[in-house]
């Protein structure tokens, strides 16, 4: 999301609300062909923890909360670039000095990788391809009481600028540690065939309230009045059809606060005749290109 673009507001539209305020996103889980050279990246240079390791599985996070979750897929092809799926796994970093000491680590150990960076009014953000070419961003939010939100819920965004050496001048502090619950799933960023029917499935259906939209190219939605937690664009995917088995994207996993949410949430899958599995504990289902989807309650 790198684009310049002189702003993005949604237009006054009518959605459910029925996504609970507390939902928040969770792990991402990618398939990957090389498990340790995915793993040393995400470690060593994005600077995530190694929480659990085990076969052909890693996960990463902070503080014990995963925030990646690598599964080895070596049978896999490589994912279309223009197939629907991930477009980027967006990390947010509690400030501005975390985000630097993480921006610093991918320079000084993958500069390769780095795409671009903007400024984008309520975040500064920084992104990168990783080494089997799934998008990744590294952010950090702007307090909330500075975002522009219209009475329609809206929020006025932008692509600016953004130096990421004036940001590193900035910011960076030597203290600035690892330590402590300083990252998380902020957003996913997907890739679809067409924005209406991303709009019906994702804040008709699902519940999520439209933040901002970029015609029929782009469009962001969230709960409980965050800028976006889920963003969905054509840019590379427009008329895509249902995602053939890849490496890439494996699932967008999502917790809201409590188990009545994912029985209320089932209930309103059933009333549109979309599939989904519910284990007792986790609600699994696809979206209309077949990126998955597992909401889990927080309790």
């Amino acid at each position: 999301m790198t684009a310049t673009i002189d702003a993005w507001r949604a237009p006054a539209v009518s959605t459910t609300g029925a996504a609970p305020d507390g939902a928040r996103m969770n792990a991402v889980e990618l398939l990957v062909r090389d498990l340790d050279t995915m793993t040393a990246y995400y470690q060593e240079a994005v600077t995530l923890d190694i929480l659990d390791q085990s076969g052909a599985t890693a996960t990463l996070g902070r503080a014990g909360e995963p925030i990646m979750r690598l599964r080895q897929e070596k049978d896999l092809p490589t994912a279309d670039p223009r197939a629907a799926g991930l477009y980027h796994t967006a990390i947010l970093f509690q400030d501005e000095s975390r985000l630097a000491a993480a921006l610093l680590s991918v320079a000084q150990r993958a500069p390769q990788t780095f795409t671009g960076s903007a400024d984008h009014l309520v975040s500064e953000a920084f992104y990168f391809t990783d080494p089997e070419g799934n998008g990744l961003e590294l952010y950090h939010d702007r307090p909330r009481e500075h975002w522009q939100v219209a009475p329609d819920g809206s929020v006025h965004m932008d692509s600016l600028a953004l130096d990421p050496n004036q940001f590193l001048r900035q910011w960076l502090a030597p203290d600035a540690d690892g330590d402590g619950q300083t990252a998380t799933i902020g957003h996913v960023h997907l890739q679809v065939g067409d924005i209406p029917t991303a709009r019906r499935f994702y804040s008709d259906i699902l519940g999520f309230d439209v933040t901002a939209a970029l015609g029929n190219s782009a469009l962001f939605v969230s709960a409980g009045g965050y800028h976006h937690h889920i963003g969905m664009n054509t840019w590379q995917s427009a008329g895509a059809g249902p995602r053939a088995a890849s490496l890439g994207l494996g699932d967008v996993r999502v917790t809201v606060p409590t188990r009545s949410d994912i029985e209320e949430l089932a209930d309103r899958l059933s009333f549109h005749g979309i599939d989904s599995e519910d284990d007792g504990r986790t609600l699994r289902l696809s979206d209309p290109w077949g990126t998955r989807l597992a909401l889990t309650p927080d309790n």
